[in-house]
């Protein structure tokens, strides 16, 4: 059996008062999906925005993957197959 698909993700990043706040939405065609992520600058820390935007976009990314993790085992269960 083959399968071809293209899965559609887009990256939203904002910042303000040294908080970065990232939104990840995911598009398979039949379902939409969305993780957030959140990084504080501390006080004593240097401003480096690339640090909370990367920070921020790998906590929305493991929002959104255990999202994925829970609708694939919901997919599996009701196929009635073992992870």
């Amino acid at each position: 059996m083959s399968h071809t698909g293209e899965w559609k993700t887009r990256v939203y990043l904002f910042e303000e008062d040294r908080t970065t706040k990232v939104r990840v939405e995911l598009d398979t065609g039949t379902t939409k999906l969305t993780g957030h992520g959140t990084a504080h600058c501390n006080p004593a820390d240097a401003d480096v925005p690339e640090i909370g935007d990367e920070l921020a976009a790998a906590r929305a990314m493991e929002d959104l993957s255990a999202q994925l993790k829970r609708l694939a085992q919901g997919d599996m269960e009701a196929a009635e197959t073992r992870p």
